[in-house]
């Protein structure tokens, strides 16, 4: 009688895929949801926590994410410290989407990753236009 074994993925084991998902009219925080799934793997059978067997996300079309509600844009804010005394910052989604619309959506999904040794962020490419740079890879491109 054989026993069955629990699957374990290994580096070796792993070949990563490249997604592209376009953010026009999605809601930001439906996007980074399910962007952060891909990132970490854990929508594959193959999942296994100490292993990074998560996929590349590629995003075009960021200046183009939709948000719920009618005042997120202008009332939400983000904020962050430098660590210097009176270092505090704050800006509002609006501000950040007019400055760089990139980074807005790089720190939600930040935000959904487990925060381990396995730097999910690394894989991660957002642009703000439909091109990238990344054709050789030949991402498949998926809908949400």
């Amino acid at each position: 009688m054989t026993a069955n074994r629990t699957f374990m993925a290994t580096k070796a084991s792993y070949v990563p895929k490249w997604y592209v998902i376009d953010a026009t009219d999605i809601p930001l925080g439906r996007l980074a949801s399910r962007i952060s799934l891909i990132l970490t793997g854990k929508s594959k059978p193959s999942y296994t926590p100490h292993v990074d067997t998560g996929d590349f996300v590629i995003v075009i079309n960021a200046d183009k994410v939709g948000f719920t509600g009618r005042r997120k844009l202008a009332e939400t804010k983000v904020y962050r410290h430098s660590g210097h005394p009176g270092g505090f910052k704050e800006t509002t989604y609006a501000e950040m989407m007019q400055k760089d619309s990139t980074r807005l959506v790089e720190r939600i999904v930040r935000g959904m990753l487990p925060k381990s040794r396995l730097h999910f962020e690394r894989k991660l490419k957002v642009y703000a236009g439909a091109d990238h740079p990344h054709a050789a890879q030949q991402p498949v491109q998926i809908t949400l």
